[in-house]
């Protein structure tokens, strides 16, 4: 495998972030900034190091790239498919994939909800604008049945996650703001999260959920559907991860190292 080479003194030589760089220059048709490579480079050797990196099943950061086609790559698993769609205008390099007055776009992840155990799976979001609508950031694409998962504004100031969950918990009192938002199972009875929130900044904890057979649906970024009404988001969104059960603390610093890396590269 052939280094990929930029202006100073490191090279990109993890394995895993050759392959995606190369995928993603390719949609573009022109190489990424160093620093932005490096950025890319960075993530995946932290995962790895954290232990984290295996659990990641499937992928997108949804910055960095030159174009839309570009951040739709996948870091893991299966590309996306961009449903509505989001067009190059609703894209930017620094913040990520959103549309403010979105009712009709969202990313199918082409990731079952029922393709990670029941007691080991995770969602992650990055979330770098957050619009009037936060219902749903990511979701399975069938809300409040048995065995579906979330992260979303459930109601005027109450957050909510859900994981193979009989029904979403909600956290009142409570806005999302911008940066890393994340709920991961790892146990048949309570839900581990970490969300950003606009009046109390950070909230973590471990609630507690009983586990049902995940629901047969696909996990959507930005939409979900509430008794065969579909809701869209007019969030803006830099990452999403799904997978099995993982350190969400660990992702989060990584994540949001890798975003500010990505704004800090470009111009």
């Amino acid at each position: 495998m052939t280094l990929v080479w930029r202006p100073g003194n490191n090279a990109i030589t993890d394995p895993d972030a050759l392959i995606y760089i190369d995928k993603v220059e390719k949609a573009d048709g022109q190489n990424l900034e160093y620093d932005v490579a490096k950025a890319i480079n960075d993530f995946v050797v932290n995962c790895k190091a954290d232990g984290i990196w295996s659990a990641i099943k499937a992928c997108c950061i949804l910055a960095g790239a030159r174009t839309l086609d570009g951040a739709l790559v996948p870091l893991a698993g299966t590309a996306p498919t961009n449903e509505g769609p989001f067009v190059s205008g609703d894209y930017n390099r620094k913040t990520g994939l959103g549309d403010a007055s979105n009712t009709s776009k969202y990313l199918n992840t082409n990731r079952n909800n029922n393709a990670d155990p029941q007691n080991s799976k995770s969602l992650c979001v990055y979330v770098s604008s957050v619009g009037a609508s936060t219902f749903p950031l990511i979701a399975s694409d069938v809300y409040n049945t048995p065995g579906f998962s979330i992260i979303a504004r459930l109601g005027t100031d109450t957050l909510g996650c859900g994981i193979n969950s009989q029904s979403a918990f909600g956290v009142s009192g409570a806005e999302f703001a911008t940066g890393f938002s994340g709920a991961s199972r790892s146990s048949s009875s309570s839900i581990n999260y970490r969300l950003n929130t606009s009046n109390l900044q950070l909230i973590t904890g471990n609630v507690s959920s009983t586990s049902a057979a995940p629901h047969d649906s696909n996990i959507n970024l930005l939409s979900t559907t509430v008794n065969n009404n579909r809701f869209y988001s007019s969030s803006r969104l830099a990452f999403y991860s799904i997978g099995e059960s993982l350190d969400l603390a660990a992702l989060d610093t990584r994540v949001s190292n890798l975003i500010t890396a990505i704004g800090a590269a470009i111009p």
